[in-house]
């Protein structure tokens, strides 16, 4: 029988060529938003942890009459601080000299820079690079010997952490929003196609076809139309993607990636066009009155 519904199927394109070039469109629209989405939303993540990568920093100033045994001690506490990804010493010589070498000629103003404190650089785990995390590290640390101040830049992990829920939420909404519309426009169109041939549906029921041998060939008219709009989406944004990448200096996905990409968008467009017509077809075929 799977011949029989292929055949039926792929000639219920050819006689309702523009329903089937309607259906094929919304799917490819529809996805094509939904993968321009998916990379900003890709993109958006990618900015958001190298953002979080430099919040999650701390620094340990360590008190000027601090012995080398207190900043040993202390380093070597640190480091057994849970999140700690690795930690840097910087020495008094160390800091003058990062400092002459960021302020330049303003430097000069100070006749000995090795006023400055030593200090540990501490870089946190991106599953602790938290801000609540990092403030009760910081506060913990500031009671330790030889500890005078942690300093973290909380404010900007608060930032990145609110910007990536709130692009997380919007893009889940919007793709939810496309997906939802394209699925409708595939089952009124789809809709429309049963109706359209009703009287050789009801035929067909008068003289023993069940509801399921009937819908079949829909559902391979609807899933060839989504695999189309699936292809026609996935040249698209593959090619807007490589557009953008010429536009900036960034690295573009991985071959792998992007074959998940055109991947997921033909898979979306085959269950888009397969859903759509599934619903429709099992309602509207089921309201065909023998009578």
């Amino acid at each position: 029988m799977l011949p029989y519904f292929l055949r039926e199927g792929f000639a219920n394109l050819r006689r309702a060529t523009f329903s089937a070039v309607a259906s094929t469109s919304a799917i490819a629209v529809a996805l094509v938003l939904v993968g321009v989405f998916g990379i900003v939303g890709y993109e958006a993540s990618v900015v958001s942890d190298m953002l979080r990568e430099q919040a999650s920093q701390m620094e340990v100033f360590i008190k000027q009459d601090a012995s080398a045994e207190v900043e040993e001690a202390l380093h070597a506490r640190v480091r057994t601080l849970p999140g700690v990804a690795r930690t840097e010493f910087v020495s008094h010589e160390e800091a003058a000299e990062i400092f002459r070498r960021e302020f330049g000629e303003g430097a000069s103003a100070f006749e000995d820079p090795t006023f400055l404190p030593a200090s540990i650089k501490i870089k946190m785990d991106p599953e602790h690079a938290h801000p609540d995390s990092m403030a009760r590290a910081a506060d913990v640390i500031e009671e330790w010997r030889g500890a005078e101040d942690v300093v973290l830049n909380q404010d900007l992990l608060v930032r990145v952490a609110q910007n990536r829920q709130l692009i997380n939420a919007v893009g889940i909404a919007l793709g939810g929003i496309v997906v939802l519309a394209a699925i409708f426009l595939v089952a009124n169109t789809i809709r429309l196609t049963i109706y359209a041939r009703r009287l050789l549906i009801r035929t067909m029921k008068l003289v023993g076809a069940t509801d399921r041998f009937v819908r079949r060939p829909f559902l391979v008219e609807g899933i060839v139309q989504g695999f189309l709009g699936g292809a026609i989406a996935g040249g698209v944004v593959w090619g807007l993607y490589r557009v953008f990448l010429q536009q900036i200096d960034h690295a573009p996905l991985s071959t792998q990636a992007e074959l998940v990409l055109v991947g997921g968008l033909l898979a979306g467009g085959v269950l888009l066009g397969w859903s759509g017509s599934y619903f429709a077809a099992r309602r509207f075929i089921q309201n065909i009155e023998l009578h």
